[in-house]
């Protein structure tokens, strides 16, 4: 097995999307080659109702698909072309958005107020940018979840790892995303694919996912609002950990233990041209779609 090496950590940073939602970016919007095919990745977790309940009302989509996860809380979802959900705490929603939809999301908290959450955006190659939408929408209760002998608990959300799959198919990129915890103190490799791009999200404990064996950390240059520290430090909440090539990523738990999203796919390498929402490959193509939006044409009919 060949040690994948850390390429970059960063901490996510936060940002205000929707009507007011208050969230965490851990990345977007800017060089899209640096994650493709993955486009952006926000943490929405937030335990005060007064910063999430105005929502994500109606909005267009095209040329993406969105990955929602939800931990904690409800988020309702409706369509233009009719579709209603509600995703439920461990459910996830893979919407391929295609030629074009207009949606909301509408987050509500649990007993608590609690409503945590994380949104991915894969990009779809050209070929596929004008495919019919489509929902996949799966309950906590049909994720795959291994439980190795030391502890670790693995959900497959998408993808096939070590002979088990997840219950989304039919995704162009061809990820896979884990949510993975580990023990505390416990040292754990996942194989990966080489020619994949992949990224971990921390979002429980800490852990270093570089070649350190003890779980104090090791000496980083770390991003933090802007500026480089170099600092010894664990990968804690809101870090996302950027991999180099190599087919295995260990990670060396802390002694609360680690909890992170582990994602891989496979990169398009495409041109992007990227307007909110809506993204295409060049920018007549983005054009079409504003002017689509504004002739009322965006939403293709339904056969």
């Amino acid at each position: 097995m060949s040690f994948r090496p850390v390429k970059s950590e960063t901490l996510a940073q936060p940002t205000i999307e929707g009507a007011g939602v208050s969230l965490y970016r851990a990345f977007g919007f800017r060089n899209p080659r640096d994650f493709d095919p993955f486009l952006l990745f926000d943490d929405f977790r937030n335990d005060d109702p007064r910063a999430y309940a105005k929502g994500f009302p109606w909005h267009p989509h095209r040329g993406i698909e969105t990955i929602t996860y939800v931990l904690e809380g409800t988020v309702e979802h409706a369509d233009s072309l009719g579709n209603k959900g509600r995703l439920g705490a461990g459910s996830v929603q893979w919407m391929t958005a295609g030629s074009g939809i207009l949606h909301q999301e509408m987050p509500s908290g649990d007993a608590a107020g609690k409503m945590h959450g994380f949104q991915l955006w894969a990009n779809l190659p050209s070929a596929q940018k004008m495919t019919a939408p489509r929902y996949q929408d799966i309950k906590g209760s049909d994720i795959t979840e291994l439980l190795d002998d030391d502890g670790t608990v693995i959900k497959i959300i998408t993808g096939d790892y070590r002979g088990y799959k997840g219950p989304v198919d039919g995704i162009a990129a061809e990820p896979q995303y884990l949510d993975i915890s580990v023990p505390p103190n416990t040292r754990k490799s996942f194989p990966v694919d080489t020619y994949r791009q992949v990224f971990a999200y921390v979002f429980g404990g800490a852990g270093s996912f570089r070649a350190a064996s003890n779980p104090i950390g090791v000496r980083v240059e770390k991003e933090v609002r802007g500026q480089e520290l170099n600092i010894r430090d664990m990968s804690g909440n809101r870090t996302l950990v950027q991999f180099d090539t190599g087919n295995e990523v260990t990670v060396q738990a802390g002694p609360d233990g680690v909890r992170f999203l582990l994602v891989s796919g496979r990169p398009i390498e495409e041109p992007v041209a990227w307007h909110g929402p809506i993204v295409m490959n060049t920018a007549a193509e983005i054009q079409q779609a504003m002017r689509d939006l504004n002739n009322g044409t965006f939403i293709a009919a339904q056969h």
